[in-house]
């Protein structure tokens, strides 16, 4: 992980732990309020997902409520309203007592900049003072002992906020994770639709092939053949109209020509030709060699890969990489590959702006409908201001 990768892990941590500590605060201050059942759900869904995106695991739906088992859902509701009840007393004492010291090393940082550029002009008697109770008074202390108070509190920032932060949010995943029940229901409930989002796919996909064959090479072939009917109807009444033949069998041969390179584009669409031809390390070596950014490829030894897998890593990584190419505006970008028993990881960086949303279009929404399809996970990192990391994780152990 590069130094700036860590700092927006400080960042992110920092900003995590001071709204723990609002929300600590806010729910010492309105806990009567916040006992109502339905905004004590209301607050825990916010903790978890938020809790969720900062540890990078997907937080998961709450399931659709049953058409026909009311009571089911009813036993559920109450049983996530026990754990929401719960969480507000946890968040209270975890949120000030691991947001608090996000605060002083904040505050006290502010401070050092104030008494570092600003001290000259408060009176003597309220001249700020440093955390080691030194009063600035002057120039050599507000340039040697600021600086130090700053890159201090930094390196502390730097080195406790992220596990901190991460503490916090696994107390909040603990107390309000589902039971086993919630969890296969919700599950099943994920992998309906998803199989609903294959199925949708697979007709669109299907259509697609059908109107790309019927519109273009199909055409093609069809005036192809109109072309040689006539260069043989032409021969046969007028044997000598060599030049006449000729211009049509050349026209029947460039058309066959396009025809094939329309042909093998469709192909592609499907299954990528340099997946059979290079395998999986090739095709990612072409792709990240073809892109706009100047990318670094890190593949381990993957041993045999399914080959659905392989297309859809094929593709999330090409679609991913020309993310980073068109909106981004990244210098660096980078691929990992790797396998772990029967999970195949791949992760893509760039250094750009961040800010990559699938519901803004950008093709983030194609990789996880090809991923879920594969009962993948992908969990996507993008601040904003960056960087950015789309990660995939898909089970290769058929």
């Amino acid at each position: 992980m590069t130094p700036r990768q860590r700092w927006a892990q400080a960042r992110r941590g920092g900003v995590y732990l001071l709204g723990s500590l609002l929300s600590g605060v806010a729910t010492v201050l309105a806990l009567p309020l916040l006992c109502v059942p339905r905004l004590a759900r209301l607050s825990a869904n916010w903790h978890r997902d938020r809790a969720g995106r900062l540890l990078g695991a997907p937080s998961a739906s709450r399931p659709a409520k049953p058409a026909t088992k009311r009571r089911a859902w009813a036993d559920r509701a109450t049983v996530r309203t026990s754990r929401a009840l719960l969480w507000l007393p946890v968040n209270a004492i975890s949120g000030m007592a691991l947001g608090l010291p996000a605060l002083l090393c904040v505050g006290n940082i502010v401070v050092a900049m104030i008494a570092t550029s600003l001290w000259w002009a408060f009176r003597l008697e309220d001249r700020p003072r440093l955390f080691i109770d030194v009063p600035v008074i002057d120039w050599t202390t507000a340039l040697t002992l600021g600086p130090l108070q700053i890159l201090l509190l930094a390196v502390l920032a730097y080195l406790g906020f992220p596990p901190i932060a991460r503490a916090h949010a696994r107390i909040c995943l603990v107390v309000l994770s589902h039971s086993t029940n919630e969890q296969l229901a919700e599950r099943v409930a994920v992998l309906t639709r998803t199989r609903a989002d294959v199925l949708d796919a697979h007709g669109a996909e299907l259509r697609r092939i059908e109107r790309d064959l019927h519109d273009g090479t199909q055409a093609r072939l069809v005036a192809i053949a109109m072309r040689l009917a006539v260069a043989r109807q032409a021969f046969t009444e007028n044997p000598r109209d060599e030049q006449f033949v000729e211009g049509l069998l050349r026209d029947a041969h460039e058309g066959t020509e396009e025809a094939m390179t329309e042909l093998r584009e469709v192909i592609r669409t499907v299954y990528p030709p340099i997946l059979a031809d290079r395998g999986l390390h090739g095709a990612l070596t072409a792709v990240t060699t073809r892109c706009g950014v100047p990318t670094q490829l890190d593949i381990s030894d993957l041993e045999r890969v399914p080959a659905a897998v392989e297309a859809v890593v094929y593709f999330a990584v090409a679609e991913a990489l020309t993310n980073v190419t068109k909106h981004s505006q990244a210098t660096a970008a980078g691929v990992q590959v790797s396998r772990t028993a029967d999970r195949l990881s791949v992760v893509v960086t760039d250094n750009g702006t961040g800010g990559a949303d699938d519901r803004r279009g950008t093709g983030i929404a194609g990789i996880r409908r090809r991923v879920l399809a594969l009962d993948g996970i992908v969990d996507i990192d993008s601040p904003a201001g960056g960087p950015t990391a789309i990660t995939v994780e898909l089970p290769c152990g058929w």
